[in-house]
């Protein structure tokens, strides 16, 4: 139980590092989020929708990065001071319960069914760009070699590689793509400063509103990523080296401590993956709408190609589908680990498995390792529409995110679980996050159905 770090214990307390230098060695959680959220979000959501709306939608993705962040610390916050996993905090929740467990959980459940198609639709991209490499090998028989290297990574357990892998995917890409955006100015497709005005102008016009709404749900932290952030905070250690809850001086200050060093490392993720997402959407606008050209079926990564081949030149697209590669394939690696946690810990509040057994929690892991990759890819085999399968993926997440937002709200003023006391302004910010994502969503569920 010593190695479980779902498991506290007092031989575990650490005392948190108190200088910024110090907070910087503890960082991770949010590099592996990172890397989901670059894959699907920025490389295939928003350049869809600059493609079909142009610049006019560009503040829906600044909005979409920046206001999610306050839920996601407010949620983490909660798991790092009580050591309670994102079932167990949707577990009590108030509500009936089906079959012993509660309703709550049973809806993260049958929505993450559905984001199933989200997955199968980034597996299809890393297929289709493997196919343009190789075309001597089909594009389904692709989907199913990366499904099965997926599993062999996350069934192996190369975790704690994870952190570095993506930190190197996402710094190789970032740099490819603000050059292929310089050098967009050298070309037909440059962006002016009226542009970009006419993307902060806060209109969202109705051709684009299905993609509109399926970018909110993925870019930044989507709902599913805020959910996964708990399971790598526990991993890292910072519930475990807060302790079991004494109610002492001592124990709220490692509370606030620790919660300060998963304020920062939320805070540095969001700086990159917001930065990296706007790059996109004005990639885009620029090239892909001005052609009239939205990346559909299997020709999306050629599509996506342009953006680069347009501002850098032909030479360029072999460096493309090298980055689209390892920034899908990151996300296809990080998104397992973290399902595979998921769906274990949903398992448990059904009482199929044990969670707090780390021998049997392992155990499912494993074999989720396995099964999960291989039903994205024969979904994606099926369907063929990787764009829709990712777009659709993000409005079903909307749905998840107003779940979230309410049990962020009743953990914190209901349960009275704020050992580490909000200061006003952190209130406000936090507010003015739920508000935000609340309009967004009800809004765009409105104006679909």
């Amino acid at each position: 139980m010593q190695n479980d770090p779902y498991h506290l214990s007092i031989e575990k307390i650490k005392q948190a590092p108190e200088t910024f230098s110090e907070r910087l060695k503890f960082l991770g959680p949010s590099l592996i989020l990172s890397a989901a959220i670059v894959g699907s979000g920025e490389l295939i959501a928003t350049t869809t929708l600059g493609a079909k709306a142009g610049f006019v939608c560009f503040w829906i993705i600044l909005v979409s990065c920046v206001v999610k962040v306050m839920v996601q610390l407010e949620f983490g916050k909660h798991t790092v001071s009580t050591g309670e996993t994102s079932m167990q905090i949707m577990s009590k929740l108030p509500g009936p319960k089906i079959r012993g467990t509660r309703w709550s959980v049973w809806l993260v459940f049958v929505i993450m069914i559905f984001k199933l198609l989200q997955v199968g639709g980034i597996v299809g991209g890393v297929a289709i760009t493997l196919n343009m490499v190789f075309p001597m090998v089909s594009v389904p028989i692709f989907a199913f070699l990366v499904a099965a290297l997926g599993a062999i990574l996350v069934y192996q357990g190369y975790y704690q590689s994870l952190e570095k892998l993506s930190l190197i995917m996402i710094a190789f890409f970032t740099v490819f793509t603000f050059s292929s955006l310089y050098f967009l100015k050298f070309t037909q497709y440059q962006i002016s400063w009226e542009n970009i005005a006419e993307g902060l102008s806060f209109k969202l016009p109705k051709a684009a509103l299905a993609f509109a709404f399926g970018a909110f749900g993925i870019t930044g932290v989507g709902a599913d990523e805020i959910i996964h952030y708990n399971y790598w905070c526990l991993e890292k250690g910072y519930a475990s080296h807060v302790g079991p809850r004494d109610n002492s001086a001592e124990w709220k200050a490692r509370v606030k401590g620790w919660v300060k060093v998963m304020q920062l490392d939320a805070f540095l993720a969001m700086l990159i993956y917001t930065t990296v997402t706007a790059a996109f959407y004005l990639l885009g606008a620029a090239v892909l709408h001005h052609q009239a050209n939205l990346p559909e079926g299997y020709q999306m990564i050629e599509v996506l190609s342009s953006m680069f081949t347009e501002s850098l030149g032909s030479w360029s697209k072999t460096f493309f589908l090298a980055g689209s590669f390892t920034i899908l394939f990151s996300t296809v690696f990080s998104a397992l680990a973290a399902w595979t946690r998921q769906f274990a810990d949903i398992f448990g509040q059904m009482g199929w498995i044990d969670f707090g057994n780390m021998a049997e929690r392992k155990r499912l892991i494993a074999r989720l390792a396995w099964i999960l990759p291989f039903l994205w890819a024969f979904l994606f085999v099926y369907i063929k529409l990787p764009m829709i399968m990712v777009i659709s993926g993000g409005i079903v997440g909307s749905f998840l995110l107003i779940l979230v937002i309410w049990a962020v709200i009743f953990n914190k003023y209901f349960r009275k679980n704020d050992v580490e006391k909000s200061t006003p302004t952190y209130n406000l910010l936090l507010w003015i996050s739920i508000l935000a994502i609340l309009s967004f969503c009800i809004f765009g569920i409105v104006k679909l159905f």
